[in-house]
């Protein structure tokens, strides 16, 4: 059995950013360049122009142009569904490009790239590709009147991409977007640009035509900002910060009063109760792999751990003796668990909030940067250690704001009532973990706690699979579904059609 050699295959990459509008590449236009480096080693990964309106408003007009003509959602939901599934096949057989441009762009771990980036991919487009077809509206008749609403594509999706899963994210906006007949423009983060276009190149070899998927680069103060007071965008798919996403909703209610469908991160809760004693190796493994998965830059990442006061003393050796185990290392080494920070002005940000948490709170694991001189040259990439924080208090800095790096606060509770309080006691409202095998319970939590996801532990042994349903933001973490069906709904509108007969 061969073993690859990423760093070969990383020499030999083709690293060049450039837009994909209407079914071809080409330049980025600006008078400045944003200058990509590599997370693993600090060098100059890529450059390109920062882009412009100019820019933005060619790839609109080509997917309005593509709309209108009915090229795409003139064409049945079978033959949509044939065409992507080609696309489907194509991304499988390039998994090994996609992931090195992921692990490259992101810094995480090419093995994590390999076997969970594009997989997760793969799994977001089947599931569009499954769930086309299946829409139904309402229908109703009342003696000589009938009638019956009808779903449709919304029109032009302009979709503005967070950093840390650029293929999969578009993945997650495109698939449902195509299948219900739309087009589609995407602006990539400036911070992770590789992937983007090469799947939008790889959906036109699959038999999406030309102008119905287009990408366009550049900083978001430029192609972000034009791209979201554009006239011609009929819905905006925006990932990432809450205070940018305040802004997104300005934009739409200037221009257009395009729709939105916001995901504005979160601080998640993962509150441990006293009931599950002999899970608690499970839940500790859990617990580290939550808050240090892709680097702890996950917006449903457990980053805060609500755990019962009795409980604790038996839970917190356990966490530390998974997290000793998780060592930063090179991204391109496949024996790698845990990569780089994507950028420095991340890693710095990180680290802002490690010297607060430490002002605050009691630093109990981790906390460092540290230095790996990956490519023996002297150049350092963005690496932290798994930090932990104990002693932490609701109000404290650490405990209320996305850090979106792998820092784990712990607070602790007395009750179930206290540990709902704690767990709403921030803006956000995307995620939340809770072990306990208290039937009732998990039906209070349920009930109770803000949050679109709601994962309960109730087992030490679960078992493989997954059930499918869609989930959406709450609070400041945003609205609108991109899962399952809910998905499909997000990116159709309705008419309802009366007949008197």
């Amino acid at each position: 059995m061969s073993i690859t050699n990423w760093s070969l295959r990383a020499k030999e990459a083709d690293l060049c950013v450039r837009n994909f509008i209407n079914g071809e590449f080409v330049d980025c236009h600006g008078d400045q360049l944003i200058t990509k480096y590599s997370p693993r080693d600090g060098s100059v990964l890529y450059e390109y122009a920062v882009g412009s309106s100019d820019d933005v408003d060619e790839a609109v007009s080509s997917a309005k142009h593509a709309f209108d003509d009915g090229r795409w959602q003139g064409k049945t939901v079978h033959e949509r569904k044939a065409i992507l599934q080609t696309l489907w096949n194509l991304i499988d057989k390039s998994r090994e490009e996609l992931a090195l441009l992921e692990c490259l762009d992101v810094g995480k771990p090419i093995t994590y790239a390999l076997h969970a980036d594009v997989p997760q991919a793969l799994s977001f487009l089947q599931s569009a590709i499954d769930n086309a077809g299946k829409l139904q509206s309402a229908c109703g008749q009342d003696g000589s009147w009938f009638a019956y609403q009808q779903r449709k594509p919304v029109g032009v999706v302009g979709a503005i991409m967070g950093w840390n899963f650029p293929l999969s994210g578009a993945v997650l906006k495109m698939g449902p977007a195509l299948v219900m007949g739309n087009s589609l423009v995407i602006k990539p983060s400036e911070f992770s640009s590789l992937s983007t276009s090469r799947l939008a190149a790889l959906a036109v070899e699959a038999g999406v035509p030309p102008g119905v998927f287009n990408v366009v680069h550049g900083a978001g103060i430029t192609v972000g900002a034009a791209l979201a007071q554009h006239s011609e965008i009929n819905l905006l798919n925006f990932t990432g910060s809450t205070a940018t996403g305040k802004q997104m909703m300005i934009a739409a209610g200037k221009s257009n009063m395009k729709r939105l469908m916001l995901e504005c991160g979160g601080k998640s809760p993962y509150i441990v109760f006293d009931d599950c004693p002999e899970d608690l190796d499970y839940i500790a493994r859990d617990v580290v792999e939550s808050i240090t998965y892709n680097q702890g830059e996950v917006c449903v990442a457990g980053s805060r751990l609500l755990v019962q006061a009795s409980i604790k003393d038996k839970l917190l050796p356990k966490i530390l003796e998974h997290v000793a185990k998780i060592k930063p290392g090179d991204p391109l080494n496949a024996e790698t668990t845990f990569g780089a920070i994507i950028n420095e002005s991340q890693m710095n940000k990180v680290l802002g909030y490690i010297k607060s948490g430490k002002q605050e709170a009691k630093l109990i694991f981790g906390g460092n940067r540290v230095q790996i001189d990956t490519n023996h040259t002297g150049n350092q990439g963005y690496y932290i250690e798994p930090t932990i924080f104990d002693l932490v208090e609701p109000q404290h800095k650490i405990a209320q704001e996305e850090i979106f790096g792998p820092v784990l606060s712990i607070l602790t509770f007395k009750d179930e009532e206290e540990a709902i309080r704690i767990a709403n006691s921030t803006c956000y409202g995307l995620a939340a973990y809770v072990a306990t095998q208290n039937a009732g319970r998990i039906q209070r939590m349920g009930q109770r706690l803000n949050t679109g996801y709601l994962q309960i532990l109730s087992s030490s042994k679960p078992s493989r699979g997954g059930v499918e349903i869609s989930h959406e933001p709450q609070c400041q973490s945003g609205f609108g579904s991109e899962i399952g069906m809910g998905a499909l709904m997000s990116y159709s509108i309705s008419t309802t059609v009366h007949l008197k007969t």
